[in-house]
């Protein structure tokens, strides 16, 4: 089972360490394009103050962001599954699982990036501020940038098993499952039920949405779950005590309002 998950805009900070090194980093043939968007990104960071966050969408406060990305190439490094931070990976704790389900952790989640394309867990990269969402005056927007590098690398990668995504929309823009490879596709789409004057109102909200994400991940991976297709996922998953319903290969996990 492949996991793809969006990252976080919350991030640890490492205050020593070594930094990235781009040729050990997983997925070697995204080496020559992260290294483009590393390049772009630190130069644009070290130019106009203002126009970098400008492009960066940063608000007045988080300008600071700007000099961070300035020192990418220098900055401590941490696995990625220690550097995102945020209500999803909060739920999955990747640091207390055991032993066997950090090593499925380590095999089969996909962090995508719009610095990095996609990374491992054990992936060492620095904290940073660049997302999907973002056009570089170079690069242009990167989910289209990154779309023809991950359909040259994912497709191996998901082999024979499920690809679960867990991205918010502009992070699947960047790489979307094809041909067979979609059929065995599953997304999830988490609802929160609640009761009003006898009726029942489903909606989605975004922290109930991450958390339950974060949880369903964890479950998954502490059971050792490995379902082949969406129907199969949906089965593991009312195993593990949650209420889904389906809709082809996309889930809808329920969220009872407490």
């Amino acid at each position: 089972m492949l996991v793809l998950l969006p990252p976080s805009e919350g991030k640890a900070t490492a205050v020593r360490g070594r930094p990235v090194a781009l040729d050990a980093l997983s997925l070697p043939g995204l080496t020559g394009a992260r290294a483009a968007v590393l390049d772009e990104l630190v130069a644009l960071c070290e130019g106009d103050q203002d126009k970098a966050a400008d492009v960066l969408g940063l608000t007045p406060g988080l300008r600071g962001e700007v000099a961070r990305n300035a020192g990418l190439r220098t900055a401590p490094a941490l696995p990625a599954g220690r550097l995102y931070t945020g209500v999803l990976y909060d739920a999955l704790g990747l640091g207390t699982l055991d032993a066997a389900a950090k090593r499925r952790a380590g095999q089969s989640l996909l962090v995508f990036s719009g610095l990095w394309g996609a990374v491992r867990p054990a992936d060492r990269i620095p904290a940073y501020r660049c997302s999907m969402t973002v056009r570089l005056p170079g690069a242009g927007g990167l989910a289209a940038y990154w779309k023809p590098h991950l359909e040259r690398v994912l497709p191996e990668l998901a082999g024979g098993g499920l690809v679960l995504d867990l991205r918010s929309s502009a992070y699947a823009a960047a790489w979307r499952p094809r041909g067979e490879l979609a059929a065995r596709t599953a997304s999830v789409r988490v609802l929160q039920v609640s009761v009003v004057d006898g009726v029942e109102r489903r909606q989605i909200v975004s922290h109930f949405n991450k958390a339950t994400k974060g949880r369903l991940v964890r479950a998954l991976l502490t059971a050792g779950a490995k379902p082949r297709t969406p129907h199969a996922l949906a089965a593991d998953l009312r195993d593990l005590g949650f209420t889904v319903e389906e809709d082809g290969p996309r889930l809808d996990v329920l969220v009872r309002e407490l």
